[in-house]
């Protein structure tokens, strides 16, 4: 955006001005280099041992249960969990990165307001192609395992057991990966905010953001303990080094954002661009696994004929409950 108005002088009347410099102005959206976050200091350094503290607990717990006999959870806490989990991952998808990509790119928004970014709507567009991206991707893995580890006719028994084993953890860990690397998209830049943001902000988007990576690494964690782990082929140092790596991307942007809080305005024009085309590919993401790899796949071709009402109608509460205080958590991160 371009510095030769000084916002503190120039009138919206003045017909010499740029309407799309007026209103990245009305919007906020002035690349001033002084920042708001000049305080805080350890709160602002507690809040990267506290994401992350909590953000691996909750993703690392199912995984624990699963491992551990005393720790045996429950068969209503694992589906509360897990489709808890299906639940947020839909809700941060539409409330937490498709509104704020219209808001930050979309039509109205200072971008959106510029050469080239108010010629096409960019947003859907983003989106559409990160849903294709990753359906061909799905599509391609899956080709890729089916005949690496596909049933040969003349296969023993053993062997066909092992195929269809390695096929069923290939499949889902790549889904799950998908999954993941949206989410991560996304803790990026909700990192780099928290670090940098004011003072006024900063104690309401800690607290709200320990609940969001809370609720985001149960349901990450759930997903995870129920994908068929061949520990014999595989380590299961893996699984939890997946958890570790949800748990350390927050808690490094935080600590990116801390150290460049001087000269970073989270709501500066090219932090806008940058934003609003990450929320837009992980919204794409997030929309296709949580539709299709989640809800679709637990509920409609489930290969199982007869279900237990009382268990279906739990587990759809649980998605409920989940979309549903995700997207109250919406109103303040």
């Amino acid at each position: 955006m371009n510095h030769l108005y000084n916002p503190d002088t120039a009138l919206l009347t003045d017909p010499s001005i740029p309407l799309s410099w007026k209103l990245c102005i009305l919007h906020g959206n002035y690349d001033d280099p002084t920042t708001t976050a000049q305080s805080l200091t350890g709160l602002r350094i507690s809040s990267i041992f506290v994401i992350f503290i909590v953000s691996t607990i909750f993703t690392i717990f199912p995984l624990l249960s699963k491992s551990f006999k005393w720790i045996k959870m429950p068969l209503y806490v694992y589906l509360f969990a897990r489709h808890f989990g299906t639940g947020v991952i839909i809700s941060t998808a539409f409330i937490h990165l498709l509104d704020p990509a219209y808001l930050q790119i979309g039509a109205g928004s200072c971008v959106g307001a510029h050469d080239g970014w108010d010629l096409f709507p960019w947003v859907p567009a983003l989106i559409m192609g990160s849903v294709f991206l990753i359906f061909l991707t799905d599509v391609l893995s899956d080709v890729v395992v089916q005949r690496k580890y596909g049933i040969g006719q003349e296969e023993e028994e053993e062997e066909v057991e092992k195929s269809q084993d390695q096929r069923g953890f290939r499949s889902q860990i790549a889904a799950f990966l998908i999954l993941e690397f949206g989410i991560i998209f996304h803790s990026v830049m909700i990192g780099l905010n928290l670090g940098a943001v004011g003072e006024l902000e900063f104690k309401t988007l800690y607290i709200v953001l320990i609940f969001h990576q809370s609720f985001e690494g149960l349901g990450l964690g759930a997903r995870l303990s129920g994908v068929p782990w061949p520990r014999e082929q595989v380590s299961f140092i893996w699984a939890y080094l997946m958890c570790l790596m949800y748990g350390l991307v927050t808690p490094i942007s935080i600590a990116i954002g801390i150290s460049i809080r001087h000269q970073f305005n989270s709501n500066s024009f090219n932090v806008n661009v940058i934003s609003g085309v990450l929320d837009s590919i992980s919204c794409g993401i997030l929309i296709y696994s949580g539709l299709v790899e989640l809800l679709a796949r637990d509920f409609i071709f489930n290969s199982n004929p007869q279900r237990d009402l009382k268990q279906l109608m739990f587990c759809i509460m649980s998605i409920i409950a989940g979309a549903g205080i995700m997207s109250a958590i919406g109103k303040w991160a």
